[in-house]
C-alpha cells in the first residue's frame, strides 16, 4: 500500500512521533493506522497514543433529562457554520426532547415531531438549509438522579461534547461534578468489569511487546506487565480515575465520601470515529470549475 504524506502527518499528529519513525511504522504495518500506533508504542517512539477516531464531522450533541431518564443525541452537519445556525439548533433541541420517549435510534427516527417524523424533519431541513445532515447516534441513561452537562455549549443543552451521569440518591451537585470530569477525562468504561475485554487484551499485548524490547527475564517482564496494566486500568475506568475536582481522590472514593453510587454515564462527542475526506483548497476550486 502506498504511504502518503497525509497518512504520515495523521500518525505524527496522533502520536507525537518523528516523521521518519511515523513513515517506517506505516511501512511496517502496510498502512494500518491503528497497528502503526501500536508499532510506535512498542518501539517507545509514541509520546502519547491518542484514541482512534478523529473528530472530523461537524454538528451538535444535545442532551435532555426528564425525571430519572436522560438522553443524548448526535446530529451531524457538513460544516460548523450550519451547527451555529439557529434553525439547525432548534431542530436538534426538538430531536433531543423527542428522544426521551424513544427506546432507541430507529424508534426515535419514527417519532412524530410537529406532524412529521424525526427522520422526515431532518430530510426537510436538508432541503431548506442545503447541506447534508444525519441523525447519527442516540444514547439513553436511567437512574435515581440523572444529570446532563455540555462542554463548550453552542446553545442551551447542546454543544460538541454531551455527558449524562446517573447516581443513586438525589445529589445532583456531585453528579454534575462527575459529568464535568467525564467530559474532560473521557473514560472508556465505568469500572474494570464494564471494560471491553478486547481493549484490555490489546493493551496487554502492546505492553508485553514493549517489555520484551527491554530484553529482561520473563519473570521480570510478568511483574512489569502487572504494574503497567494496573496503571492502564486506573487511567481508563471512571471510578479509578483521579477526580478532576479533587485529584487526591479517585472518582470512586469521592462518590463514597459523597454517599452516592455512580450507576452509569454516557459521553458523546461530535464526529467520534468519522473520517472526513479533506481536499486542499486548490483541488476544491479546480473540481468546482470543472463542474464536478
Amino acid at each position: 500500500m502506498a504511504i502518503t504524506a497525509a497518512m504520515v502527518k495523521e500518525l505524527r499528529d496522533s502520536t507525537g512521533a518523528g516523521m521518519m519513525d511515523a513513515k517506517k511504522a506505516l511501512t511496517e504495518t502496510d498502512g494500518d493506522m491503528e497497528a502503526a500506533v501500536d508499532w510506535l508504542r512498542t518501539k517507545g517512539l509514541a509520546k502519547a497514543a491518542k484514541k482512534s477516531g478523529r473528530t472530523a464531522a461537524e454538528g451538535l450533541v444535545a442532551v435532555a433529562v426528564d425525571g430519572g431518564t436522560g438522553v443524548a443525541v448526535e446530529v451531524n452537519s457538513e460544516t460548523d457554520f450550519v451547527a451555529k445556525n439557529a434553525e439547525f439548533q432548534e431542530m436538534v433541541a426538538g430531536i433531543a426532547a423527542a428522544a426521551t420517549g424513544a427506546a432507541d435510534l430507529d424508534a426515535l427516527k419514527a417519532v412524530d415531531m410537529g406532524g412529521k417524523t424525526v427522520e422526515e424533519t431532518v430530510t426537510a431541513k436538508i432541503a431548506t438549509i442545503g447541506e447534508n445532515m444525519a441523525l447519527r447516534r442516540m444514547a439513553k441513561l436511567t437512574g435515581d438522579t440523572v444529570v446532563s452537562y455540555v462542554h463548550n455549549a453552542a446553545a442551551d443543552g447542546m454543544g460538541k461534547i454531551g455527558v449524562l451521569v446517573a447516581v443513586t440518591g438525589a445529589d445532583a451537585g456531585f453528579a454534575r461534578q462527575v459529568a464535568m470530569h467525564v467530559a474532560a477525562a473521557n473514560p472508556a468504561a465505568l469500572s474494570e468489569a464494564d471494560l471491553d475485554p478486547a481493549i484490555v487484551e490489546k493493551e496487554k499485548q502492546v505492553q508485553m511487546d514493549i517489555a520484551r524490547e527491554s530484553d529482561k527475564p520473563e519473570q521480570v517482564i510478568e511483574k512489569m506487565i502487572l504494574g503497567r496494566m494496573k496503571k492502564f486500568l486506573s487511567e481508563v475506568t471512571l471510578l479509578s480515575q483521579d477526580f478532576v475536582v479533587n485529584p487526591d481522590l479517585t472518582v470512586g472514593t469521592a462518590a463514597k465520601e459523597a454517599g452516592v453510587e455512580i450507576t452509569g454515564f454516557v459521553r458523546l462527542e461530535v464526529g467520534e470515529g468519522i473520517e472526513k475526506v479533506e481536499e486542499d483548497f486548490a483541488a476544491e476550486v479546480a473540481k468546482t470549475a470543472a463542474g464536478g
